[in-house]
């Protein structure tokens, strides 16, 4: 089968994840969307130069973080947290403790937040994280370590100012 023809049913079969991923930098619909077209679109215009198919969701996952972390650094609109608190009339408790993971899990430099959203919210094995990464295991489990440590830091300060 032909690349290309690989990439397209790739992308068919994976466009929930791969949507997920890009929404998980960006916290908007037309943003993440945005950036999963800009995806593809670099994805086929380089896939003829795909070496290895069987390594295509790995390459495509790194163009997809590539651009996330691409499209973060040129549109740094950040909303303050207590903007986002005050828009929402009925919040709850749990929804204030998933805004303020959010909110630390967006302090981390890129680098640690692509670990924790892949180990956690896409439930990838760090053998499987590394690949995509192309880093080494030890390296992966180092940037984890590192990212919980830094987020479980982060998430007491808050709520010690929360208390």
């Amino acid at each position: 089968m032909q690349p290309v023809r690989e990439l397209v049913l790739l992308i068919e079969s994976e466009q929930e994840r791969f949507y997920r991923i890009a929404y998980s930098y960006v916290k908007n619909r037309e943003d993440a969307l945005d950036i999963v077209h800009n995806a593809i679109v670099k994805a086929l215009q380089s896939c003829p130069g795909l070496r290895s198919p069987e390594y295509a969701q790995t390459w495509f996952c790194r163009i997809l973080i590539n651009e996330s972390i691409s499209f973060l650094r040129k549109n740094r609109r950040l909303v303050p947290l207590e903007e986002v608190r005050e828009a929402a009339d009925d919040t709850q408790p749990e929804q204030d403790a998933c805004l303020d993971l959010y909110a630390a899990l967006d302090k981390l430099p890129p680098e640690l937040k692509t670990v924790v959203i892949f180990r956690f919210f896409e439930d990838m094995k760090l053998d499987e994280i590394a690949e995509v990464l192309s880093a080494n295991l030890s390296t992966v489990k180092s940037r984890l370590y590192r990212a919980l440590k830094l987020l479980k830091l982060d998430m007491e300060v808050l709520d010690n100012d929360g208390s």
